[in-house]
């Protein structure tokens, strides 16, 4: 017998399930919460009573797709053991395959800025990827590998860098060929930070 409160966590988990799906496969506008509820029968108050709005409910979306870069940013990273320059690049690399994802592009880059407003974009991207990046950047500045410098602009210019080109990914026809160039032309700008 389930209590009420796992009742509830399962409604938010299921909701934020179909609004995940809905707002990939349709973009936030097209999206009506009253439909999207009813699609997984329950009403529209329940959406109301946890997430406040629509919007509220993508934030969480959002956020959640974020958390999933952030992790798949880290466990990449995690991947090269020993050296914080391999996992600095591992880190990046993920980072940009995630815009070839289409439903990362729809909710994370394309939807997300105007919907959420630039800042809390940001926010939200500095609160999980981001913050990756500056943590790998004192790693191997750390080792030796890149000259020490102030890491917190560095981190800034590399993420708009980054996010600029999953951008970009996600305009082209050919979405993995252009990870691989992005990845490319970002190997080859890491490098002149080299010691």
């Amino acid at each position: 017998m389930t209590t009420r409160a796992e009742q509830r966590e399962e409604t938010r988990r299921a909701l934020l399930a179909e609004g995940w799906r809905r707002f990939a496969r349709d973009g936030y506008h097209a999206v009506v919460l009253e439909e999207l509820a009813r699609g997984i029968g329950v009403t529209k108050g329940a959406a109301y009573h946890h997430f406040g709005s629509k919007a509220g409910l993508f934030r969480a979306v959002v956020a959640e797709a974020q958390e999933r870069i952030g992790a798949a940013v880290a466990a990449a990273a995690a991947e090269e053991y020993d050296d914080p320059w391999d996992q600095l690049l591992a880190g990046c690399r993920a980072f940009l395959a995630a815009g070839s994802d289409a439903e990362f592009q729809r909710i994370v880059l394309l939807d997300a800025p105007t919907v959420l407003g630039w800042n809390e974009w940001r926010a939200m991207d500095e609160a999980s990827s981001a913050r990756h990046l500056g943590e790998a950047l004192s790693a191997v500045m750390a080792a030796g590998t890149m000259a020490p410098q102030p890491v917190e602009p560095l981190a800034r210019l590399l993420s708009g860098a980054m996010n600029e080109a999953a951008l970009w990914i996600a305009g082209t026809p050919d979405p993995a060929a252009s990870v691989d160039a992005a990845m490319d032309a970002l190997t080859r700008l890491l490098d002149g930070l080299r010691s």
